[in-house]
């Protein structure tokens, strides 16, 4: 028997692909909205049960209420994502997240739909004042003359259309906020796949041996990495189980510094190397690790873990690299 209907926007994201895997796996059927953006239907392709594609564009409003039609459970994924995009094209950046929070809103309220699940992220607090970090850390945007900060600020504004448009609505919101969610099939603007890209071209796909890796600041900075199978266990579980207007965190809490991330990688592609600090760009974090103690009274922790993830993840970029060399 099929399940309610939930639509994925951001569908064939690479988050969002993954989730509606998992809600078809559990026998939902799904409604994907994308524009393909940044998403790749590719990512779908094994995808069996009661899936519907539609494409269209996040802000129109028209066309996401009719993609809302007789939904239970709206999964609001759709933005533009990359760091190379905060800084070149900060307007698009804040008119995806701005209005497309408010086109899935209203149409939540309008199509009767029972459940309203944001993704928002660990971006909202910049360099955190606790570390773990836990869901009362204020939010910051600490310059906002950086075009980086377009994402976290757009974060922020759907966090607040979230929470007081559904305020005093039967609409019941939760939001979820990731931390450096990673697996295979990513894109290429995050930092394994960056790393992964330059040790493949470097080693000339790993026929040498040691290599020196030019990376950006010292590499101490810190990240608590989640593989993407955990981080969609939690968001399904903040989905089903969260408090309505609840804050919950997505993630792992091994916290590991750059270097510790590149030589667990080296160790993966069998290769020596050595490092070489650079600059880094305005804007990022020292350090970032979440307490993820909210997600688990929900009944889900990390169960793939970072090694195998890992591990799966280098394997599907070597073998992308190679295919495409």
């Amino acid at each position: 028997m099929t399940r309610p209907l939930q639509l994925v926007t951001g569908g064939t994201g690479f988050i969002g692909s993954a989730l509606t895997l998992a809600l078809l796996d559990r026998g939902h059927a799904v409604r994907v909205f994308d524009n393909n953006f940044r998403g790749r239907n590719h990512r779908l392709a094994t995808a069996k049960g009661a899936l519907e594609m539609v494409e269209g564009d996040i802000r129109d409003e028209a066309q996401v209420a009719r993609a809302t039609e007789g939904v239970h459970t709206v999964h609001h994924l759709a933005f533009i994502n990359g760091t190379r995009h905060f800084y070149e094209i900060p307007d698009q950046v804040l008119d995806v997240g701005t209005r497309g929070a408010l086109s899935t809103l209203k149409a939540a309220l309008e199509k009767g739909v029972k459940r309203y699940v944001l993704a928002s992220s660990s971006e909202v607090y910049q360099t955190p004042e606790r570390v773990p970090t836990d869901e009362t850390e204020r939010i910051l945007l600490p310059d906002v003359t950086n075009p980086r900060y377009s994402y976290a600020g757009g974060k922020i504004i759907s966090e607040l259309l979230t929470l007081n448009y559904l305020r005093a609505s039967s609409v019941e919101g939760v939001i979820f906020r990731p931390h450096n969610v990673f697996g295979p099939d990513m894109g290429f603007e995050h930092v394994v796949p960056e790393l992964a890209r330059k040790m493949f071209d470097l080693s000339a796909g790993f026929t040498k041996k040691a290599i020196d890796l030019p990376i950006q600041g010292q590499g101490t900075e810190t990240r608590a990495f989640c593989f993407v199978d955990d981080a969609v266990e939690q968001i399904i579980a903040c989905a089903e189980k969260g408090g309505a207007g609840e804050i919950y965190h997505i993630g792992d809490t091994a916290e590991r510094s750059i270097l510790d991330l590149v030589e667990a990688m080296a160790r993966v592609y069998g290769i020596k190397v050595t490092v070489v600090p650079g600059p880094l760009r305005p804007g990022g974090t020292p350090r970032r690790c979440p307490d993820i103690a909210k997600v688990r009274a929900l009944g889900a922790s990390p169960k793939v873990g970072f090694e195998a993830g890992l591990e799966r993840t280098l394997a599907w970029y070597a073998d992308h690299f190679t295919n495409n060399f």
